[in-house]
Parts: structure tokens; C-alpha cells; sequence
């Protein structure tokens, strides 16, 4: 079914990732949004989740960046995540916000103003659950003939606490299928890539990343499409196999879906596996 998209507006918290190492996924996902009527409003003076550092050495701390975070965001919208780990962090400093009494407490005397519950946090998935965007490209499957091995990580996995939280396994095929694109089966759709060990223990990352990586050759996938910007660097830094394939960003591949890929070049310069050939064979650049 059709989906008419309604212009929205939301508090956009990029994370780290996506304004440094992985600055094509957030290019292409603001182009990707603009296109399909969202306006993303960046978070004035945002400052960094924590991600998994800050919540493995000290839960207050992880908890406080956060915290931050959610006093400066203004109500009425809702806040946006691209990152797994960011919206990890998100989902559950807000939980625990809204279990804790000490915690809202805390909250107003560090940031000067109460805890406003309403302020939802939504995983860019959830945003576009339930739309069509083959709509945008009427008549068309603009990505017919590519086969792909969708990559989640595990980090869009629930822990038990938010266990009510809405599982979106599965999305990627459902979006990419509705614009021609085949997914494979295979066995490393949700596997961990290692990223928390790829500085301190490297050549145990990369026996994790050459398996899922050969294991998405041997579906005979001719890339991999990630949701996940630390995902995407580290299967590609860390994978030392002989044969590899492209390694996209799920943002990238929907903007060239919607003929928006104009800074290509710009883009596919920081990949490591450069994915030109196969998009240039595919008609998509």
C-alpha cells in the first residue's frame, strides 16, 4: 500500500560516528531524509552517548551523557538516532529515568530542568516502519538484479530491560525487497562484529569479521548492506580476507535507490572495498 509521507520534523543526534569515521552515512542520510519528507533539526551542542565505553567503566556517567542530551532537546518533536549503540544509550538512560525517582531528581538538579517523559526516542527504523519508499520511485525497482546480505550487528538486539521495545529485524529486507533488491540467506545477519575489541584486541576482531564476511560470500551475496556506521568501518578495516565485497552503508544504498546519489565520489572514496564497479554495473551511479 501507498504511504503518503507527511513532512516531519525531528530532533536529529547524529552521534560521533556519523560526523567522523563514517561521514558518507551521515551525508547520505540527510539527503536520503530530505527526499522523503523529513527535516532533521540537529541537537544544538550535542555531546557524545557514551556508547559502549562510558556504561561499561561507570553507569552514572553513562547515564548523565545522555541525560544531557535529553535537557537540551526541546519538547514536541521526537529525538532521532541512526546508530544502534546511540540509540541503545538512549532507550536506556530514558528507562531508567523513568523507573528512578533518584535519577529525575538528579536530573533536574544537574541540568536545571525536569525530565520530560514525552520526549520519545526513535531509532531511524521506526521512523520509516511501515512506509513505502518504492513510492518515491513510482513504477521502478531501482535496485532489481542486486543480491545483498543484510547486516544488523547486535546492537539493535533488546537486553531484558527494554524487552517491550520493538524488535526491526527484518526491515532491511522488507525496504530493499520493495525496490528490487534480493536478500540472501544467510548466517551473519545479527552476529557481533567485534567493534568493542577492534582497538585492544584486533586479530580477534578480525577472525569475527572474516567469518561473517566469508559467510556473506558464500550466500553469494555481492555485498553487504549494514545499519550500523561502527559496523560498516570495522568489516571493512578488519577483514584481511583475500576475496571481499563491498560493505554499504543501508543509507547510501536507499539515496542511490531515489536518484539523490550526487557526491558519490565523495562518498565512496572512504570506503575501503570500493563499491563503484558493482553500482556502476547495476545502473545505480
Amino acid at each position: 500500500m501507498k504511504c503518503d509521507v507527511k513532512p516531519i520534523e525531528v530532533t536529529w543526534f547524529p552521534g560521533c560516528s556519523m560526523k567522523t569515521s563514517a561521514m558518507e552515512n551521515h551525508e547520505s542520510f540527510k539527503i536520503f531524509c530530505e527526499a522523503i519528507g523529513i527535516r532533521l533539526i540537529e541537537l544544538p551542542d550535542w555531546n557524545c552517548c557514551g556508547s559502549s565505553s562510558a556504561h561499561s567503566i561507570d553507569q552514572e556517567l553513562a547515564i548523565d551523557l545522555v541525560a544531557r542530551n535529553l535537557a537540551l532537546a526541546p519538547s514536541g518533536r521526537p529525538i532521532l538516532t541512526a546508530c544502534p549503540s546511540c540509540t541503545l544509550r538512549f532507550k536506556e538512560a530514558h528507562h531508567h529515568l523513568m523507573e528512578s525517582s533518584e535519577a529525575r531528581i538528579r536530573f533536574r538538579k544537574q541540568w536545571g530542568v525536569p525530565f520530560d517523559p514525552a520526549k520519545k526516542v526513535m531509532h531511524f527504523f521506526e521512523l520509516i516502519d511501515g512506509m513505502d519508499i518504492s513510492a518515491f520511485t513510482p513504477g521502478k525497482k531501482p535496485l532489481a538484479g542486486l543480491t545483498y546480505a543484510p547486516y544488523y550487528g547486535c546492537m539493535l538486539a533488546r537486553p531484558p530491560k527494554l524487552r517491550n521495545q520493538k524488535n526491526f529485524h527484518g526491515l532491511l529486507e522488507k525496504i530493499l525487497g520493495t525496490l528490487g533488491a534480493k536478500a540472501v540467506d544467510w548466517k551473519g545477519h545479527n552476529k557481533c562484529c567485534g567493534t568493542f575489541l577492534s582497538v585492544a584486541r584486533p586479530e580477534a576482531t578480525t577472525e569475527v569479521v572474516n567469518a561473517i564476511v566469508q559467510s556473506g560470500l558464500d550466500s553469494g551475496a555481492e555485498c553487504l548492506i549494514t545499519a550500523c556506521a561502527m559496523c560498516q568501518l570495522n568489516l571493512e578495516i578488519r577483514c584481511n580476507l583475500k576475496d571481499q565485497i563491498p560493505v554499504l552503508h543501508f543509507s547510501e544504498i536507499l539515496t542511490l535507490a531515489l536518484g539523490k546519489g550526487k557526491n558519490t565520489d565523495q562518498w565512496f572514496k572512504r570506503h575501503l572495498v570500493d563499491p563503484k564497479p558493482l553500482l556502476a554495473a547495476k545502473g545505480l551511479i
